[in-house]
């Protein structure tokens, strides 16, 4: 099974908003990073009455760019993807200023109660202030000026990650659940693998045309890209049960082996990505553990 098609070409344009198709503009926070990739996505929806689609992180160049992008045109609803702070943050500002009603699956919360002396790894990156004025049902929609938005609830990256159908046109804004650039960062206890798969074969099952994610470029084909993600994890599964049948008792172990070619600077993810396989084979019966699963537990066959 071969990794998806990752496309890493992608110009952010910072500070422009750029045309991505009919009736959507995309603009770039310049917040760049090993887990941002170039930097976070908004987009804007509509042509005179319009919707804005995950903010971003509280920045003033972005927000004045955004505002500069909307003068001469009504913000009425601000859809936020997930409560990760180069996500979510600057709703709060954009409504203060514009009025528009704040539109998201719900606020912030783990994927599971963390266990007995557990930190967060991600406690820092999280928006736990972040309260929507409407919560969005799995399904539901909002309707503005010449366009209608449905929630998608996608979780894994997040308990509360939401993807928003465009109705009407193929178009679904994926956020952090499908990028073309790389695989999402699925960590417990924010994100949870089982999820994750499972929110997978629930956007398969769409055959939508387009994807526009939190991140990089857009997923021209996101049938046969969700079908190599989806194969990507299995491989994952597969081998993290093979360095437990080699011997391996430690996640540290499997990840020195496992990612050898990966940065560096991507290993304590790559750590979670493989503590979220295995609460998912722990949950299936296939691996068992000394304990609650952690990063510094011990596993074995089960």
């Amino acid at each position: 099974m071969a990794d998806p098609d990752f496309n890493r070409e992608f110009d952010p344009a910072y500070g422009i908003a750029v045309p991505v198709a009919e009736g959507v503009q995309r603009m770039t926070v310049n917040n760049p990073s090993a887990f941002t990739f170039h930097g976070t996505n908004s987009y804007i929806v509509g042509e005179k009455s319009v919707a804005v689609i995950d903010p971003g992180p509280e920045d003033e160049a972005h927000f004045n760019a955004l505002m500069a992008a909307l003068e001469g045109r009504e913000l009425t609803h601000i859809f936020v993807s997930h409560t990760h702070r180069d996500h979510s943050p600057l709703a709060a500002r954009l409504k203060q200023v514009t009025g528009a009603v704040i539109v998201a699956e719900g606020a912030h919360r783990a994927a599971r109660p963390l266990h007995e002396g557990e930190k967060n790894p991600f406690a820092e990156s999280s928006d736990t202030d972040f309260v929507p004025d409407i919560a969005l049902a799995d399904g539901e929609s909002i309707t503005g000026d010449g366009w209608t938005l449905t929630a998608l609830h996608t979780p894994g990256h997040t308990a509360n990650h939401a993807a928003f159908a465009l109705d009407g046109t193929g178009i679904v804004f994926s956020a952090d659940h499908v990028m073309a650039w790389a695989t999402t960062i699925v960590a417990p206890p924010d994100g949870a693998m089982s999820d994750y798969m499972r929110s997978l074969d629930k956007l398969l099952m769409r055959q939508d045309r387009l994807f526009l994610p939190g991140h990089g470029g857009p997923v021209t084909e996101p049938s046969a890209f969700m079908r190599g993600l989806r194969a990507h994890r299995r491989m994952r599964e597969t081998a993290i049960l093979a360095r437990i049948k080699a011997g391996d008792r430690s996640v540290a172990d499997m990840v020195k082996v496992i990612y050898r070619n990966t940065d560096p600077r991507l290993h304590g993810a790559a750590a979670l990505s493989v503590l979220a396989h295995l609460e998912d084979l722990i949950e299936k019966g296939e691996v068992q553990t000394d304990g609650p699963p952690a990063l510094t537990g011990i596993y074995s066959p089960a």
